[in-house]
């Protein structure tokens, strides 16, 4: 009954996702567009912090090379989104192998700082390679020509891009949870929860954290991948060690402990963004205030204490 419960409130969900340009503003498809490529950026970092419990501060530079690889593409060879796409895919899986080699080896604190230390590398990269990314200016002035496998859409309307966006992060979500659900999934939570027991066992924890740092970096850099064109441009801030604060916040507030805790976390921190900045200069201090307070009452995020509510209530 619960599953069922579960699978009908997806369906209207989604049902309302795929409705949105006809029964809202070009505004709020903006908007929503920003949140399905965050929630995915965040439910990416989610299989590393929620599902094998390493806090890392540096996922922003797979985001970021995807995007890069993305508006690249675009701009030097008029390839396909698609097949641009999954050059983003690679680009972040292959960046998140490299640095995941070295920093797997590390738990805790340690991990987390030398991931912002790589973090803080791929940022100088990008800032500084003039030739290559065009420094702070950023890649810009690229056109979205096609879509790729004989699809005759026009991406350049807001309401036509948003819903390949939401048909490839349905999917991407799709596997994502396929794959958390697995038994690879299953082992990288007994890794959260007694790495020594699961070593114990015969399994090489090292490895599991490697593979599971790597498909972070690959579904991170679809998101990038996705932004770029949404944007219209590239721009170092997408690599910036800070943005890589906002999955780690969207995910606690969301819930970690909640596959769709990140999506739900980004919805609320985007919404509350759009919402404060119209109303003040001072939106950085407001949702600051706003946000801390959510995580101090809000210990298991705002979708995982309201589900225990409606659990407790049954």
């Amino acid at each position: 009954m619960r599953n069922t419960i579960t699978l009908c409130v997806l369906a209207l969900v989604l049902a309302l996702l795929i409705a949105l340009p006809w029964i809202a503003p070009f505004f709020y498809i903006f908007i929503a567009t920003e949140i399905l490529i965050l929630g995915l950026f965040a439910a990416s970092f989610n299989l590393i912090f929620g599902y094998t419990g390493m806090l890392s501060f540096g996922h922003a530079a797979f985001f970021g090379v995807g995007s890069y690889a993305t508006a690249m593409l675009l701009q030097s060879m008029q390839w396909p989104l698609l097949a641009c796409l999954l050059a983003a895919i690679v680009a972040g899986a292959v960046l998140a192998l490299i640095i995941g080699f070295f920093s797997v080896r590390l738990n805790e604190v340690y991990f987390s700082m030398l991931t912002l230390a790589f973090g803080m590398m791929v940022y100088s990269v990008v800032h500084q390679w003039r030739s290559v990314t065009n420094g702070s200016d950023g890649i810009a002035g690229f056109v979205v020509t096609s879509l790729g496998l004989g699809i005759d859409v026009t991406l350049g309307n807001p309401a036509v891009y948003y819903h390949v966006v939401l048909v490839l992060v349905v999917l991407a979500t799709a596997l994502l949870y396929l794959i958390c659900r697995s038994s690879f999934g299953l082992i990288l939570r007994a890794i959260r929860q007694n790495p020594e027991r699961v070593a114990f066992c015969g399994l090489n924890v090292r490895s599991y954290r490697l593979a599971a740092f790597t498909i972070a970096g690959a579904f991170a850099g679809l998101a990038g991948g996705l932004m770029a064109p949404f944007l219209r441009i590239a721009s170092p801030e997408l690599v910036h060690w800070s943005m890589s604060a906002e999955p780690v916040l969207m995910s606690i507030l969301g819930g970690t402990g909640y596959f769709l805790g990140p999506f739900f976390g980004a919805g609320m921190f985007v919404l509350l963004e759009t919402w404060i900045t119209s109303m003040t200069h001072a939106w950085m201090l407001v949702l600051g205030i706003i946000l801390a307070l959510m995580v101090m009452f809000f210990r298991r995020g705002v979708l995982g204490t309201f589900l225990d509510w409606l659990q407790e209530r049954k």
